[in-house]
This record gives structure tokens, C-alpha cells and sequence, in this order.
């Protein structure tokens, strides 16, 4: 008896590849994005919000998109690498990486601060235009270093992930190079901002490959975004 062959499953289109996953930051950042995800139709679980919840992946009423939950600096690296479609995240990420798998259609205009330069009150007089070399506490040392070099300065970096304030204080270093939103904790730690080096607002950013292969789905997100921006400013 002749055997029918089973019939080939025809390979998965990437439309059909499982749900859009959409990046967020952890933070401050949040709560601002709120009303934007409500006007572009993102309702997550009720514990994506919450800071204590283990859950680092959430499902939406949108069974074509979940949501992720990372740290603002690691949203730019998720999607450059495909392990998220679309994410959210500040001018200041984009700045640092400089990843070229990343394109960023939308300025959400949320999340507004600055990258700046800031050193202590009560400084030595000095001249930074015959500056050759300083040494700087960052956790932006790309910004950093390039802001300088543009001056002809080498900027020796000390690489901080947080409590840059003190740095100058305890020796590490003469200045910082970090995100200012009031000023406050510089001037609660005896350090004034001397320069702006860039204006930050959070951008809607998107894979690259992910738009060619799959325009459709990644388009519509864009597209909602877009309209939920409109719908602000009609406010």
C-alpha cells in the first residue's frame, strides 16, 4: 500500500514570527509614558508598572505585542540586536551606542533632562581652551570623549555607573558628564553645571531588519504612536 506523503507545513512568515515585543524602560520614565501607551492602544499587564513585580516580560490586550521591562541603557541594545522590534528610550542612549541597526522615527517629548558637564563650586581658576587632557566620571564615556575631542582634549575616563556626584570630591576625577533633570543632587553635592552638551527627550526606536521584514506590523506601531502624539498636542 503506497503511503501518502504528509503534507509540508508551509514556513512561518515573519508576520506569523509571534508578537511584536516592545521595550521599556525601567524608572522615572514610566510613569510619563503612561498616557502615550493608552492613546496608542499599549495596555500591559497591571504589574508592568510596579517596580517590586519579578516580572520582567508582560502580555498586553493586543495579543500581537507584549511588553519588556529593562534598564533605559540596555532598551537601545535589545532592539538593535532583534531581541526586541521596538522600544523606547532617551536621545542620551542613542548618543552613546550610536547603533546603526537602530532607526528612531518618533521625539516622544517625554523624559526631557540634559547631558552636561558639571565640576565643584569651589574649583582652582583655570583656563579649560589650554586644557590638553582632563579626567572625567561618566557612564557616557562615547559622549564624553567625543564632546572633548572636538576641543582637541583627551578625556580620561572614569567609568561610573552611578554616584557620579562624588567623584570630583574624592579625587577620581575634576569633572562629570551625566543626566541633569533640576540640578538639585549637583548643587546638594557642591557641584555646578558648567555646559550643555545635549537636550534629551525620549525617542520611539525601531530594528532595522525588523521594518524590512515585517513593515506592515512594524509600521502600524509606528503608526499608532504617531497618532497618539497628534492626540496630545490636539490637547
Amino acid at each position: 500500500m503506497d503511503h501518502a506523503l504528509p503534507t509540508p507545513i508551509a514556513p512561518a512568515t515573519p508576520e506569523d514570527a509571534g508578537p511584536i515585543v516592545l521595550a521599556l524602560p525601567k524608572g522615572r520614565i514610566l510613569s510619563e509614558l503612561g498616557p502615550v501607551l493608552t492613546r496608542a492602544g499599549v495596555v500591559p499587564a497591571a504589574d508592568y508598572a510596579d517596580e517590586s513585580s519579578r516580572r520582567l516580560r508582560f502580555p498586553t490586550e493586543d495579543p500581537a505585542l507584549d511588553v519588556i521591562r529593562v534598564r533605559s541603557f540596555d532598551v537601545a541594545t535589545f532592539v538593535a540586536h532583534g531581541a526586541a522590534q521596538i522600544g523606547i528610550c532617551g536621545a542620551d542612549v542613542l548618543m552613546e551606542f550610536d547603533y546603526a541597526e537602530i532607526y528612531a522615527p518618533l521625539d516622544l517629548g517625554i523624559g526631557r533632562c540634559r547631558v552636561s558637564i558639571a565640576e565643584p563650586v569651589v574649583t582652582q581658576p583655570d583656563d579649560p581652551t589650554r586644557w590638553s587632557r582632563v579626567t572625567v566620571a561618566t557612564k557616557y564615556p562615547n559622549i564624553a570623549q567625543r564632546h572633548f575631542a572636538t576641543r582637541g582634549v583627551q578625556a580620561e575616563i572614569v567609568h561610573l555607573n552611578g554616584a557620579m556626584e562624588l567623584a570630583p570630591s574624592m579625587g577620581l576625577s575634576r569633572l562629570i558628564v551625566d543626566l541633569v533633570q533640576t540640578g538639585s543632587t549637583l548643587k546638594a553635592n557642591g557641584l555646578r553645571e558648567t555646559e550643555v552638551i545635549a537636550h534629551i527627550t525620549s525617542r520611539l526606536v525601531v530594528n532595522r531588519t525588523a521594518l524590512k521584514t515585517r513593515p506592515e506590523a512594524i509600521g502600524a506601531w509606528i503608526a499608532r504612536f504617531r497618532a497618539a502624539l497628534a492626540g496630545r498636542d490636539a490637547r
